[in-house]
């Protein structure tokens, strides 16, 4: 609990002084990276919540629409280079493959927006206004967390109902200095809304809580990706 802590004070921090410097869903992945025209393709991989459209596992894709690379930043100052510069980057946690084919790719916000398209023909990486759309019809952010959290694969007890079928598992936080902390007791997705120059905003869900969360966070963070259909 108190490196849980010690990790939630570190990415609020991370915001802060970049500010003033300048969803395993409960089947196992068994597919590795692939370009994001493949990675979203049959409805197998997706589930209505409401009139929306959730994939249902985390995006894995090391390729913009167009084909062009998204660079992978391994280490730390790699990945502190990225978002300085303001240029998109993708890792695994811990730099583990085999994250990757559980929790997906984590991806700092530069590549949410960058103009190529992260997100597959089709989908999108969806507003803070859609996020808000989901979690008022699971019944408030109160209630949604329970509902949006997998069955199995979250610390100290803290898995959910999974009633919606999101299935969202804890895929942690790379922060902006390039350390990774949380997996296995918190998953953050990233909206493509800016918040401010530096920051833009997430979603979040915890070990502890039944609830959904949003932070305006800084940029340079790594997160989870789930996209929505258009």
């Amino acid at each position: 609990m108190k490196n849980r802590k010690t990790n939630f004070i570190m990415l609020m921090l991370s915001s802060v002084l970049c500010f003033t410097a300048c969803n395993n869903a409960d089947n196992e992945r068994n597919d590795h990276s692939t370009t994001n025209e493949e990675d979203i393709s049959s409805e197998q991989l997706s589930v209505k919540i409401g009139n929306q459209e959730w994939a249902s596992e985390n995006l894995n894709v090391d390729k913009f629409k167009n084909g062009d690379a998204i660079p992978e930043a391994q280490t730390e100052e790699a990945w502190q280079k990225a978002g300085e510069e303001g240029k998109p980057a993708w890792c695994y946690y811990e730099n583990d493959p085999k994250n990757g084919d559980k929790y997906g790719k984590l991806y700092n916000w530069y590549a949410v927006t960058d103009p190529r398209g992260l997100a597959p023909s089709g989908w999108h990486v969806p507003r803070n206004a859609e996020w808000t759309k989901l979690t008022d019809y699971l019944g408030g952010k109160d209630a949604a967390g329970d509902k949006m959290k997998s069955k199995e694969g979250w610390k100290d007890n803290g898995n959910g109902g999974n009633e919606s079928g999101f299935s969202g598992l804890p895929g942690g936080t790379r922060y902006s200095f390039g350390t990774f902390g949380n997996i296995g007791y918190n998953g953050n997705w990233w909206s493509s809304t800016e918040g401010t120059t530096n920051n833009a905003w997430n979603r979040s869900l915890d070990y502890n809580y039944g609830n959904v969360t949003s932070y305006n966070v800084n940029k340079t963070n790594g997160f989870s990706v789930r996209c929505l259909r258009d």
